[in-house]
């Protein structure tokens, strides 16, 4: 086994990125999906390591105390750029994409418990491969698979939910650009630069030359570590009652409030050109060090009636996307970047969601709605909604038990 420090992985993820970038510009049928290059290197290192293993018992371990201070960091940005006056003139979509995405959640939960009693497995384990490691990720994961084995005495749930959360976060990065690309086949594609003339938000255009000064970026990191700290102590304090948030939700939240309250008290304005470039290079990396480092030799302890539950999980999230999220959202090119977005979290994780969207407005042109809406529900509305409907679901999966 060969293992990396954090400098060994920090080099480890660049090299990743580079390589991810090459591909996607060199390999044709990459481009055509709009595959995001953080997924596209990714996946070939995890494939890599996959062969490596299978073929010399041979592995790699990376560092990962630096995979959670970027996701955190990519988090606090999104509260950082989260103008509660911008929130306002996208209300109306903000609201429709929530009852969207509620639906989605529903599905997922009633398909999971539908297919595990009709492959013979406990309902219980159709509510884990559905919302929970799904739309929850690993972390939603981790906590209700403690929950699942405590109370009703079920083995084996936290190998179980992180294979399912891994399978959603490699699905998830990899159709929601085919997704988006065949839906803007019937849709008037945007006029190439920044729509209005106006600046591309925080994550969109992420290779937009930004100008900024080192004292910009100084407050701004300052402004991160605020966001960070403040998300722990949060976390720390809700952690173990009705109202208990992941970290990185509480980290977005303490972000919506020093932007908003800094500027409504006339203290300080936040420098929107240093947040973004710190922004996506936290993105940037945290999905280069999350892709390299699965270990896809552990998905093939996934049970052949799991692997039927995740690749309809799949398919749904692909048909509800084109035939629920794109019409509902308008059937307009901003619907369809929504709606590749919407892959990227209804299966793995909103990082996922930001890559997904901007390989697509990378090639077709930008979409300011979509990288307004999507990140906020993504990010804060979906933790607290699934909460609720995975509550629901675990009743009903205790009453079929």
């Amino acid at each position: 086994m060969l293992q990396l420090d954090v400098y060994g992985t920090l080099v480890a993820a660049s090299l990743v990125l580079l390589a991810g970038r090459m591909l996607v510009s060199k390999i044709g049928l990459l481009k055509a999906y709009t595959i995001p290059e953080p997924v596209a290197g990714g996946l070939i290192v995890a494939l890599g390591l996959l062969v490596a293993h299978s073929t010399l018992g041979f592995q790699v371990k990376f560092d990962a105390s630096m995979q959670a201070p970027m996701m955190l960091t990519f988090f606090a940005c999104i509260g950082l750029n989260a103008d509660l006056a911008s929130l306002r003139q996208g209300g109306r979509r903000l609201a429709v994409f929530l009852g969207v995405v509620l639906g989605l959640l529903m599905l997922q939960n009633l398909l999971g418990i539908t297919l595990a009693k009709l492959l013979g497995l406990d309902p219980l384990i159709g509510l884990l491969a559905g919302s929970i490691t799904l739309s929850g990720g690993h972390g939603t994961g981790a906590a209700w698979s403690s929950v699942f084995s405590e109370r009703y005495g079920l083995a084996s749930t936290t190998e179980l939910a992180m294979a399912c959360a891994t399978f959603g976060l490699v699905l998830g990065g990899l159709i929601g650009g085919p997704v988006a690309r065949f839906l803007t086949r019937g849709v008037r594609l945007p006029a190439r630069g920044p729509q209005g003339g106006d600046a591309p938000t925080t994550f969109e255009a992420p290779d937009t030359v930004r100008l900024i000064t080192a004292p910009a970026l100084i407050e701004t990191l300052a402004l991160i570590s605020c966001c960070l700290l403040g998300g722990h102590a949060i976390a720390g304090a809700l952690k173990g009652s009705a109202l208990e948030l992941p970290v990185f939700v509480c980290a977005l939240f303490v972000g919506v409030l020093l932007r908003n309250g800094l500027a409504a008290l006339g203290l300080y304005q936040v420098f929107e050109r240093a947040v973004s470039v710190l922004g996506n290079v936290a993105l940037a990396l945290f999905l280069a060090m999350a892709l390299m480092s699965l270990r896809l030799w552990e998905l093939s302890a996934l049970a052949l009636p799991m692997l039927v539950i995740l690749a309809s999980q799949t398919a749904l999230m692909a048909c509800y996307a084109i035939f629920v999220t794109f019409p509902v959202m308008g059937r307009s090119y901003d619907a369809a970047v929504i709606a590749g977005g919407h892959c990227g979290f209804g299966l793995g994780a909103t990082p996922t969601a930001i890559a997904n969207m901007q390989a697509v407005t990378d090639r077709f042109g930008p979409s300011h709605v979509a990288f307004l809406i999507v990140p906020m529900v993504g990010a804060f509305f979906i933790d607290i909604a699934n909460a609720l409907v995975i509550k629901g679901f675990l009743g009903l999966s205790e009453l079929i038990r």
